[in-house]
């Protein structure tokens, strides 16, 4: 036998045997017994949520979109049997009271992850801290409302601000946690060379840290606004409700939440129409926090 033969031999790569796919293999069969009961278990899953978004989009949506946006946002009715009124008052109140939520708790969120994610991050005040926001995002949103209530409106009223400060309550574990997690996923060796060049502790959270975390601490913000708009228990010892548009942080103010409460056991048509229409209001405004949630999180990546 030639060299030649020896050396084709030798490279000639082994034959694996053909991988093929037994349809009527045990192996086979459980696999795809178990994807159809997944897909079974997930469609019966789905039903209650598609039914209510469908009662949503049909009641509610009836009013909601067949309206002009000036009737939709006009105030609501002074008498449940009087036909017309609007979602505005409770629109308005929804929102600003989010956004003092948003204002308290962000800023000071953000804070107490930087303390927990960069400069302390393995100290007995961080661990305890970190184990208090764990407990605190199964806080029950009514404890809250009664926290504030006997802090806040016992002294100074039923208002907006009361309503904002007891969102800021709920939405603050969540910030914290987000943010911190985020932070502590910017490379160690991001901020080694930051260091390496001569910045300053603060230089290194202001212009390292921070923006390469900003994704995932704006996703944690999304979750954490998404939450709290369409909280109700805390409202109801906070900021109680009222027929017309807020004017002042001190008074008592209208949310979608406690319209939806009050109007919907209410026997008069028109306020169970409104009912439904802030109920959709109040489920497209949360669903728009969660995608833009969605839509950080993945643009991390």
């Amino acid at each position: 036998m030639s060299d030649i033969d020896l050396t084709s031999r030798a490279i000639e790569a082994p034959r694996l045997p053909r991988l093929e796919h037994q349809t009527f293999e045990i192996r086979a069969l459980k696999s795809g017994l178990l994807t159809w009961l997944t897909w079974i278990a997930a469609g019966l899953a789905a039903i209650p949520l598609i039914s209510v978004i469908y009662m949503l989009v049909f009641k509610g949506g009836s009013r909601l979109f067949s309206s002009s946006i000036g009737e939709v946002l006009t105030g609501l009715p002074p008498a449940g049997f009087e036909m017309g009124g609007g979602i505005g008052p409770a629109l308005v109140g929804t929102l600003v009271m989010v956004g003092i939520g948003a204002l308290i708790s962000i800023p000071i969120g953000i804070l107490a992850a930087i303390y927990l994610g960069v400069l302390e991050p393995s100290s007995r005040i961080s661990t305890n801290a970190r184990f208090l926001a764990k407990v605190l995002t199964g806080f029950p949103s009514i404890l809250a409302g009664v926290f504030v209530y006997a802090v806040v409106v016992i002294h100074f009223g039923y208002s907006a601000m009361a309503g904002g400060i007891a969102l800021a309550v709920l939405m603050l574990p969540t910030v914290v946690l987000a943010a911190e997690e985020a932070m502590s996923q910017v490379p160690q060796r991001m901020k080694d060379a930051a260091y390496g060049m001569g910045c300053t502790r603060t230089q290194v959270i202001l212009k390292v840290v921070l923006p390469t975390g900003l994704t995932g601490i704006l996703t944690g913000v999304m979750l954490a606004i998404a939450g709290a708009a369409g909280e109700s228990a805390p409202l109801l010892f906070t900021a109680l409700f009222s027929n017309y548009y807020i004017s002042e942080l001190n008074e008592p103010t209208a949310s979608l939440s406690i319209l939806i409460y009050n109007f919907s056991g209410m026997p008069f048509q028109n306020q169970i129409e409104l009912a439904w229409t802030a109920s959709l209001a109040l489920v497209l405004i949360v669903l728009m926090f969660n995608i833009l949630a969605r839509l950080l999180g993945r643009s991390k990546y």
